[in-house]
């Protein structure tokens, strides 16, 4: 490689470093926060009104309400009663609560969990790309001949079998 393209890959590594130091941010925070997801850990209680179809059964009932898991605790006349909430089967009308992020840190999280069905889909293609970009052009920032480059092949090595070890665990 010559001193200009290394050069340039230092360059290009240092603005997309600044400019990526923004979205890593919001991806860190929505990654601590995603995994206390089966907790309430930062969510608050909100009540929910919902007008739904007339006369559902327990598994459209959980679909119309968008519950995975969706169980029917008991049934008196009309209404219908289930974790959290209540459903009347002649009027349609639902009530019930549910535990929410605040909504920038929901929005955060949904930017984490988007897939190519969602508007925005192209950014994280972009952030992956970039990031495979900053990583591989890491090894750009010195010679390969100096002692910091084979230590830094041992780091990036250690880093990718510590990841399969513990994918597999």
């Amino acid at each position: 490689m010559g001193r200009k393209t290394e050069q340039n890959m230092r360059t290009y590594h240092r603005y997309l470093g600044f400019f990526l130091a923004g979205i890593m941010a919001v991806y860190a925070i929505s990654g601590i926060v995603l995994t206390f997801r089966n907790t309430d850990f930062l969510k608050k209680e909100v009540q929910i009104e919902k007008k739904l179809g007339i006369g559902l059964e327990a598994e459209a009932l959980g679909s119309a309400l968008g519950k995975r898991g969706f169980k029917i605790e008991k049934q008196e006349g009309d209404i219908v009663y289930f974790k959290g909430g209540t459903y009347n089967k002649i009027t349609g009308q639902s009530s019930y609560t549910e535990m929410k992020m605040p909504v920038i840190l929901d929005n955060m999280n949904n930017l984490h969990k988007m897939h190519s069905g969602h508007p925005l889909y192209w950014l994280n293609i972009i952030f992956g790309i970039a990031l495979l970009f900053f990583s591989v052009s890491a090894f750009w920032m010195f010679r390969p001949k100096t002692p910091i480059f084979k230590k830094g092949l041992y780091f990036a090595f250690g880093g990718m079998l510590l990841t399969v070890i513990l994918l597999f665990v």
